[in-house]
Protein backbone atom coordinates (compact mmCIF):
# COMPACT_ATOMS: atom_id res chain seq x y z
CA UNK A 1 0.00 0.00 0.00
CA UNK A 2 1.22 3.26 -1.09
CA UNK A 3 2.09 5.76 1.83
CA UNK A 4 3.57 8.69 0.53
CA UNK A 5 3.13 10.81 -2.71
CA UNK A 6 6.56 10.54 -3.50
CA UNK A 7 6.08 6.51 -3.47
CA UNK A 8 3.84 6.54 -6.49
CA UNK A 9 5.44 4.05 -9.11
CA UNK A 10 4.31 6.83 -12.49
CA UNK A 11 4.73 10.20 -11.98
CA UNK A 12 2.64 12.95 -13.95
CA UNK A 13 4.03 13.57 -17.38
CA UNK A 14 4.24 17.50 -17.61
CA UNK A 15 6.24 18.31 -20.76
CA UNK A 16 6.62 21.91 -20.13
CA UNK A 17 10.21 21.78 -19.58
CA UNK A 18 10.86 19.68 -22.22
CA UNK A 19 9.18 21.06 -25.25
CA UNK A 20 9.44 24.96 -23.69
CA UNK A 21 12.96 25.19 -25.93
CA UNK A 22 11.01 24.35 -29.02
CA UNK A 23 7.76 26.27 -28.47
CA UNK A 24 7.18 29.75 -30.19
CA UNK A 25 6.51 32.53 -28.49
CA UNK A 26 2.86 32.59 -28.99
CA UNK A 27 2.71 28.56 -27.59
CA UNK A 28 4.88 30.12 -24.32
CA UNK A 29 2.26 32.81 -24.28
CA UNK A 30 -0.50 30.29 -24.54
CA UNK A 31 1.14 28.06 -22.07
CA UNK A 32 1.30 31.01 -19.39
CA UNK A 33 -2.08 32.34 -19.96
CA UNK A 34 -3.22 28.68 -19.44
CA UNK A 35 -1.11 28.09 -16.14
CA UNK A 36 -2.56 31.97 -14.76
CA UNK A 37 -5.85 30.73 -15.51
CA UNK A 38 -5.78 27.56 -13.94
CA UNK A 39 -4.34 28.86 -10.71
CA UNK A 40 -7.07 31.66 -10.89
CA UNK A 41 -10.05 29.07 -11.49
CA UNK A 42 -8.28 26.41 -8.37
CA UNK A 43 -8.62 29.87 -6.08
CA UNK A 44 -12.70 30.82 -7.26
CA UNK A 45 -13.14 26.91 -6.59
CA UNK A 46 -12.28 27.03 -2.88
CA UNK A 47 -13.23 30.15 -2.43
CA UNK A 48 -16.77 28.76 -3.63
CA UNK A 49 -16.54 25.38 -1.82
CA UNK A 50 -15.99 27.37 1.44
CA UNK A 51 -19.13 29.18 0.75
CA UNK A 52 -21.20 26.23 -0.26
CA UNK A 53 -19.93 24.78 3.01
CA UNK A 54 -20.64 27.50 5.27
CA UNK A 55 -24.44 27.52 3.86
CA UNK A 56 -24.71 23.93 4.51
CA UNK A 57 -23.14 24.26 8.02
CA UNK A 58 -25.25 27.25 8.62
CA UNK A 59 -28.46 25.52 7.25
CA UNK A 60 -27.72 21.83 9.11
CA UNK A 61 -26.39 22.35 12.12
CA UNK A 62 -27.32 26.35 13.42
CA UNK A 63 -30.57 25.69 12.13
CA UNK A 64 -30.66 29.15 10.54
CA UNK A 65 -32.57 28.53 7.47
CA UNK A 66 -35.64 25.97 6.80
CA UNK A 67 -33.91 23.04 4.53
CA UNK A 68 -37.27 22.18 3.57
CA UNK A 69 -37.70 25.47 1.85
CA UNK A 70 -37.48 25.65 -2.07
CA UNK A 71 -35.40 28.94 -2.65
CA UNK A 72 -32.95 27.08 0.13
CA UNK A 73 -33.06 23.94 -2.26
CA UNK A 74 -32.19 26.18 -5.17
CA UNK A 75 -29.47 28.12 -3.66
CA UNK A 76 -27.65 25.60 -2.39
CA UNK A 77 -27.87 23.27 -5.88
CA UNK A 78 -26.98 26.62 -7.26
CA UNK A 79 -23.79 26.87 -5.96
CA UNK A 80 -22.79 23.25 -6.34
CA UNK A 81 -23.81 23.24 -10.19
CA UNK A 82 -21.75 26.54 -9.87
CA UNK A 83 -18.31 24.09 -8.67
CA UNK A 84 -19.23 21.79 -10.85
CA UNK A 85 -19.09 24.13 -13.91
CA UNK A 86 -16.10 25.84 -12.57
CA UNK A 87 -14.10 22.09 -11.99
CA UNK A 88 -14.99 21.29 -15.86
CA UNK A 89 -13.49 24.44 -16.82
CA UNK A 90 -10.57 24.26 -15.06
CA UNK A 91 -10.16 20.33 -16.30
CA UNK A 92 -10.37 21.64 -20.02
CA UNK A 93 -7.42 24.02 -19.24
CA UNK A 94 -5.92 21.38 -17.65
CA UNK A 95 -5.99 19.02 -20.78
CA UNK A 96 -3.90 21.90 -22.99
CA UNK A 97 -1.19 22.07 -20.04
CA UNK A 98 -0.74 18.49 -20.28
CA UNK A 99 -0.66 18.08 -24.00
CA UNK A 100 -3.97 16.40 -24.39
CA UNK A 101 -5.68 19.03 -26.34
CA UNK A 102 -3.70 21.66 -28.23
CA UNK A 103 -7.01 24.15 -27.71
CA UNK A 104 -10.48 24.09 -25.47
CA UNK A 105 -12.24 22.00 -27.33
CA UNK A 106 -15.97 22.67 -28.52
CA UNK A 107 -17.33 19.56 -27.27
CA UNK A 108 -16.45 20.99 -23.89
CA UNK A 109 -17.65 24.52 -23.74
CA UNK A 110 -21.05 22.92 -25.02
CA UNK A 111 -20.96 20.86 -22.53
CA UNK A 112 -19.94 23.36 -19.82
CA UNK A 113 -22.93 25.84 -21.36
CA UNK A 114 -25.14 23.02 -20.72
CA UNK A 115 -24.15 22.99 -17.32
CA UNK A 116 -25.01 26.05 -16.97
CA UNK A 117 -28.42 25.81 -18.26
CA UNK A 118 -29.26 22.95 -15.91
CA UNK A 119 -27.87 25.73 -13.09
CA UNK A 120 -30.10 27.92 -14.72
CA UNK A 121 -33.18 25.61 -14.58
CA UNK A 122 -32.63 24.46 -11.26
CA UNK A 123 -32.33 28.17 -9.57
CA UNK A 124 -35.24 29.76 -11.84
CA UNK A 125 -38.51 30.52 -10.13
CA UNK A 126 -40.48 29.07 -12.97
CA UNK A 127 -43.86 30.96 -11.27
CA UNK A 128 -41.99 34.17 -11.94
CA UNK A 129 -40.39 33.76 -15.46
CA UNK A 130 -41.83 34.66 -18.40
CA UNK A 131 -43.02 31.95 -20.93
CA UNK A 132 -41.00 33.54 -23.97
CA UNK A 133 -37.92 33.09 -21.45
CA UNK A 134 -38.42 29.32 -20.52
CA UNK A 135 -38.91 29.09 -24.39
CA UNK A 136 -35.97 30.97 -25.11
CA UNK A 137 -34.42 28.47 -22.89
CA UNK A 138 -35.55 25.45 -23.96
CA UNK A 139 -35.05 26.51 -27.64
CA UNK A 140 -30.67 27.20 -26.33
CA UNK A 141 -31.16 23.94 -24.94
CA UNK A 142 -32.53 21.95 -27.96
CA UNK A 143 -29.96 23.51 -29.99
CA UNK A 144 -26.83 22.83 -27.36
CA UNK A 145 -28.41 19.33 -27.51
CA UNK A 146 -28.14 19.31 -31.45
CA UNK A 147 -24.73 20.70 -31.68
CA UNK A 148 -22.98 18.02 -29.19
CA UNK A 149 -24.76 15.46 -30.98
CA UNK A 150 -23.83 16.56 -34.48
CA UNK A 151 -19.95 16.88 -32.79
CA UNK A 152 -19.88 13.57 -31.36
CA UNK A 153 -20.71 12.00 -34.86
CA UNK A 154 -18.37 13.72 -36.40
CA UNK A 155 -15.81 12.38 -34.09
CA UNK A 156 -17.37 8.68 -34.49
CA UNK A 157 -16.90 9.10 -37.74
CA UNK A 158 -13.79 10.20 -38.01
CA UNK A 159 -12.45 7.73 -34.63
CA UNK A 160 -14.24 4.81 -37.07
CA UNK A 161 -12.68 5.65 -40.34
CA UNK A 162 -16.11 5.62 -42.00
CA UNK A 163 -16.98 7.17 -45.22
CA UNK A 164 -18.11 10.75 -44.67
CA UNK A 165 -21.64 11.63 -47.24
CA UNK A 166 -21.72 14.91 -48.27
CA UNK A 167 -24.67 16.70 -50.38
CA UNK A 168 -23.52 17.24 -54.18
CA UNK A 169 -24.71 20.58 -55.81
CA UNK A 170 -27.31 18.94 -57.66
CA UNK A 171 -28.71 17.14 -54.35
CA UNK A 172 -27.29 13.89 -54.97
CA UNK A 173 -25.29 12.42 -52.08
CA UNK A 174 -21.11 11.92 -52.90
CA UNK A 175 -19.31 9.80 -50.84
CA UNK A 176 -15.63 10.91 -49.55
CA UNK A 177 -13.06 8.37 -48.62
CA UNK A 178 -11.55 9.72 -45.11
CA UNK A 179 -7.99 9.70 -45.76
CA UNK A 180 -6.07 9.41 -42.60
Amino acid sequence: MMRRIEDRKCRPSTDTKEYWGVMSFYERFEHVVALVLSGVISVIIVIALWHLISEVFSLLLLGARDPLDHRVFQVIFGMIMTLLIAMEFKHSILKVLERQAHVIQVKTVILIAQLALARKFIILDFAATDATKLAALGFVVLVLGAVYWLLQERDDHAASGDAVVQPAAAGAAVVLEDNK
